[in-house]
């Protein structure tokens, strides 16, 4: 089969482009855990950001080396404004779509069409966006629960500009060595 008229093709520039729209919306979305002063937060979706853009140089990569020309793709991607609660749920919802249907599907059907390289791309991609939606679901429950700097024991807390630690149920108000606010402390040892 050749590639251009392959699914795979379409399923390739699909993720492509779904892949670099989450990298954006991901930096949009640190902009607005930044003015909410979440700055863990905001260093978790930059942080998945990259991640995005890497999964989009991948697909591309395979793009680049079986299309022998422009490739046209229609489909739909999220828009999604309010706050960083809102932005979570949106990733969440996303990133589950990508790992539980969309990148499966994907390889499926890739491996159908003989092109197992891309599969296994898809497959590889897939776990890393069940992480990364177990991640955001972490985050919007303590946004959610307003335990973003508090929890119910005792925790150490590492602020994100200096490094000072702190030991305590909830993260100080301000850093006592450097002076950043309480939304530049994150958890020690949390997972996320």
């Amino acid at each position: 089969m050749e590639f251009k008229e392959s699914r795979t093709a379409q399923n390739l520039l699909k993720a492509f482009a779904g892949e670099s729209q989450a990298r954006n919306r991901y930096t949009f979305a640190a902009g607005i855990a930044r003015t909410e002063g979440l700055e863990h937060v905001a260093a978790i979706f930059e942080e998945t950001a990259r991640n995005e853009q890497e999964h989009a140089r991948l697909f591309y990569a395979h793009l680049a080396k079986l299309a022998p020309s422009a490739l046209e793709s229609t489909a739909c991607y999220p828009a999604v404004a309010g706050d960083t609660a809102a932005q979570l749920r949106a990733a969440v919802s996303g990133e589950n779509e990508e790992w539980s249907a969309l990148y499966p599907e994907f390889a499926r059907i890739a491996k159908e069409e003989g092109f197992n390289d891309v599969a296994r791309t898809f497959e590889w991609i897939s776990k890393v966006e069940k992480e990364h939606e177990d991640r955001f679901q972490r985050l919007l429950d303590h946004v959610v629960n307003g335990t973003v700097f508090q929890r119910g024991e005792k925790i150490y807390w590492r602020c994100m500009e200096c490094g000072h630690i702190h030991e305590g149920l909830a993260a100080p108000r301000a850093c006592p060595v450097c002076m950043k606010p309480q939304g530049w402390f994150e958890p020690v040892g949390e997972k996320f």
